[in-house]
């Protein structure tokens, strides 16, 4: 039917799962999540386009995901920084040990097995997110705990992303797997100054136009330039 028959049928299909769970007092983001399931290509549902989709859905995470840097700075995570920093990292490698020894013990190979343990290591910080705030939990300490948990794990992704499809070739051996983590380094300290630098300097620029349609589509621009970058 088109990309833009989906849209709409993706948005009715969201409110419809987001009062119904609304009605089941549940989290919002279930009902939404249920609904793109009943209405997904391979459900038999009404969108059957999944190239469309997959298009629809990189836009919606670059917005999502710039969305959920506005909800928060990086002062507010300062009480709870060495837990992040420490406890960020073991969490992951233990995850990560964990799903590669579940993985080998279903007979995967090892490069699977580690891919397993990259997945499961990593939670989805938007849905973790609305439930706090669902919750009304936001602000407090056990929020920032885990949220300081979450943006490690959301910085961890970039590494992951890099180095993991590396080792889907191990004839390339160390030398290519060093320079992908120099890659991801790298990325992470450019978009760290871009963040903490760059971006506020031209928001600012823009707020003093008065505009807010300019406003709007700068921080759009920004979101799905980024995560198009």
């Amino acid at each position: 039917m088109g990309i833009a028959a989906d849209i709409v049928i993706i948005v009715v299909a969201a409110l419809f799962g987001g009062l119904i769970a609304q009605r089941m007092r549940q989290p919002l983001i279930l009902g939404y999540i249920l609904a793109g399931v009943l209405i997904g290509p391979f459900t038999g549902g009404a969108v059957t386009d999944v190239h469309d989709v997959e298009k629809l859905a990189e836009i919606g995470v670059a917005l999502l995901l710039f969305a959920l840097g506005l909800e928060f700075s990086l002062k507010e995570l300062q009480p709870v920084k060495y837990v992040a920093l420490v406890g960020g990292p073991i969490q992951i490698l233990l995850t990560i040990g964990y799903g590669f020894l579940v993985g080998r013990w279903l007979g995967w190979e090892t490069v699977p097995s580690l891919w397993l343990g990259g997945i499961a290591s990593l939670s989805s910080t938007m849905v973790i997110l609305k439930t706090l705030m669902n919750q009304g939990m936001m602000g407090t300490l056990s929020s920032r705990v885990m949220i300081g948990i979450l943006i490690v794990q959301d910085l961890a992704v970039v590494p992951l992303m890099i180095m993991l499809p590396q080792l889907s070739d191990p004839a390339s051996g160390l030398p290519v797997l060093g320079i992908a983590a120099v890659k991801s380094i790298a990325f992470l300290l450019v978009m760290f100054f871009i963040g903490t630098r760059l971006l506020p300097w031209l928001l600012a620029i823009v707020a003093r136009l008065n505009s807010r349609e300019l406003f709007l589509l700068t921080i759009t621009a920004i979101g799905l330039g980024i995560g198009y970058a």
